[in-house]
């Protein structure tokens, strides 16, 4: 992690990864970029485990995304081997070596092949990865995978973050307990379109990939998908999830089958929160924004409306600095390509109402709105006035520190 004080937003406690039955992780210091602290991390999980993915829709994506969105075909994995600090990004035949190495020495200590092996990097993008130091610590990270690890391992992959972010749940399927763990990392270049995000998320569950990558693909559009920072998509953005299945339930062939669906709420309620988490710690961040959309044509159109708004300089830095300036939302609802009503448009701040009717309401107080800006979380809700589509998308206000951050990135 930077050096940065711990974000205002960030829970609190310490980070927490309860362990997944079947899974075991690892991380070890190696100074690829940052000193004195962990920054590779292995996961592992048992042979046989199924893997389902989600991964950056970038014109330029890393060379681990590359790499993993071939492997996951496959729909099995063994382990998944993460660094921090360098993205081996835009790195030509050389970033695919490097990806090739890491997962050719993770494979020949767990004896897989090393298409079982995905590969994660976050952080400068541009700048070469010597994977020999990563490859040479394998044998020590295969050694001290412990069940409990999963706490490590989320410290290992952090970047600008200010906390590690963890998230976790317990199910039934067929009266059986299944757990699921999350971790992730992320800070800024947030827009997930599937930003250096990376979540990666364990369960004991015994589900096939299909069921998997069905079951992700859906609670995505409702959480990694519905987070913004700062606007920015990243070249790296990586979502894993990984099934050692040894929970003793009969195995479920249909995403769809009423037995999943406590699963599939488990798996929300963790996607979700590790999604807030990254907003929670966006870069400079010191408020949360809930942005609420209903009114719309569809839900997707109420989502797309939605981020248009969180990802609105202007209304992020006003409401950064608690100005009830709320012409701004309008001005980013204007241009937001989305259909609207404008005389059937409302726009709340906290419980007061502020538009209705094409202008403001009778009686506006400013001054309430003003002091609910002033507060850590904020909630704005939007009615377009055009059918019953709705979302909720969430963000963070845009300060200075977000500059700081990132003018001193590679210093």
């Amino acid at each position: 992690m930077t050096t940065s004080p711990r974000s205002p937003l960030a829970p609190e406690g310490p980070c927490e990864a309860p362990a997944v039955p079947g899974v075991r992780a690892a991380a070890i210091a190696l100074g690829l970029r940052y000193q004195g602290r962990p920054d590779v991390a292995l996961l592992e999980v048992p042979e046989g485990s199924a893997a389902a993915g989600l991964f950056t829709r970038s014109s330029t994506p890393g060379h681990p995304i590359l790499w993993c969105r071939r492997i996951l075909a496959r729909g099995r994995a063994r382990a998944v081997i993460v660094n921090a600090g360098n993205a081996n990004v835009f790195n030509g035949p050389a970033g695919d070596a490097a990806v090739a190495r890491e997962a050719e020495a993770v494979a020949a200590a767990l004896g897989c092949p090393p298409e079982e092996v995905f590969v994660a990097s976050t952080g400068v993008i541009g700048l070469a990865l010597d994977a020999e130091p990563i490859a040479r610590a394998v044998p020590t990270l295969t050694a001290g995978l412990a069940e409990d690890g999963l706490t490590a391992a989320a410290e290992a992959i952090v970047t600008t973050d200010t906390f590690p972010k963890a998230a976790s749940a317990i199910c039934a399927i067929d009266g059986v307990a299944v757990r699921l763990t999350g971790i992730a990392k992320g800070s800024g270049m947030i827009a997930p379109d599937m930003a250096t995000m990376l979540a990666f998320i364990a369960t004991d569950a015994d589900l096939p990939a299909p069921v998997l990558q069905t079951l992700l693909a859906r609670t995505a559009a409702t959480s990694f998908h519905s987070i913004t920072v700062d606007g920015d998509g990243s070249t790296s953005d990586t979502v894993l999830l990984l099934a050692s299945r040894r929970a003793p339930h009969d195995a479920v062939g249909d995403p769809d089958d009423p037995r999943l669906a406590g699963f599939a709420e488990a798996l929300a309620t963790v996607c979700r929160e590790l999604a807030l988490l990254v907003v929670r710690d966006g870069e400079g961040a010191q408020k949360l924004v809930e942005i609420r959309v209903t009114g719309a044509v569809d839900d997707g159109s109420a989502r797309r409306a939605g981020l248009v708004v969180a990802n609105s300089p202007l209304v992020k830095t006003a409401i950064a600095g608690a100005d009830a300036n709320w012409g701004r939302v309008v001005m980013a609802l204007g241009h937001c390509g989305e259909p609207l009503a404008v005389d059937g448009l409302e726009i709340r701040f906290g419980e007061t109402l502020i538009s209705a009717g094409g202008g403001v309401v009778d009686g506006y107080d400013e001054s309430v709105v003003a002091r609910h800006l002033a507060g850590r979380e904020v909630v704005l809700e939007v009615a377009l006035g055009v059918g019953s589509g709705a979302a909720t998308v969430w963000t963070c206000d845009l300060t200075h520190g977000y500059i700081d951050i990132n003018a001193a990135y590679r210093s």
